[in-house]
């Protein structure tokens, strides 16, 4: 499952050191404030699996709390009957809420639920991430002492820092997990 962002991606590349990618779903949902899925930049994934050189299932949800979820299942069955996955990756790092449901309809499709990031500490992604050659960027703020200057930005390792200095004093997870900010991955390894 890749979202433009950096979970998403990062969990893709981890993954992709031991198992093959055959697919990557990516659900647009069409509700903003999606319980489940990443809204900025999502159509922008079809540039990126293009550029991947990997097959896309690209799926529209109205986004309604729970009723998303069907939508997710039936392209989850589709990559499976389709591409014969037999697991899914997420970038789920700490919303108990996405990892239980993926891991739920996985367990329904007879998939393996794969979370390489589940509890991970933010801080040793983003240096993962920094060293693996990630160049991400902030594509939304929404927390307070994120301005709109933030909108476009690089995260590097003196944003990084800023990043950690606002945990400090606003505390912004510095993972982005509670919506604080969302990312775009402009290149990485795959």
């Amino acid at each position: 499952m890749v979202s433009g962002g950096k979970d998403s991606l990062y969990a893709t590349y981890l993954a992709s050191k031991r198992h093959e990618l055959r697919v990557i779903v990516a659900i647009k949902s069409l509700n903003p404030e999606s319980y489940m899925y990443h809204v900025p930049n999502i159509d922008l994934v079809k540039l990126q699996a293009q550029t991947m050189g990997i097959p896309l299932i690209f799926k529209e949800s109205k986004g309604k709390k729970e009723e998303e979820l069907i939508d997710l299942k039936v392209a989850l069955a589709e990559a499976k009957e389709k591409y014969g996955v037999e697991g899914v990756v997420s970038g789920a790092i700490f919303s108990n809420y996405q990892k239980t449901r993926i891991d739920g309809i996985c367990n329904e499709l007879g998939l393996k639920s794969l979370a390489p990031l589940w509890k991970r500490n933010p801080k040793e992604l983003w240096n993962e991430m920094f060293k693996a050659g990630f160049e991400v960027i902030i594509s939304a703020v929404a927390a307070y002492g994120l301005t709109e200057e933030w909108l476009g930005r690089y995260v590097d390792r003196e944003a990084f820092n800023m990043l950690c200095d606002l945990h400090g004093t606003c505390y912004v997870c510095t993972a982005g997990e509670g919506g604080e900010f969302e990312t775009f991955v402009i290149n990485c390894p795959l």
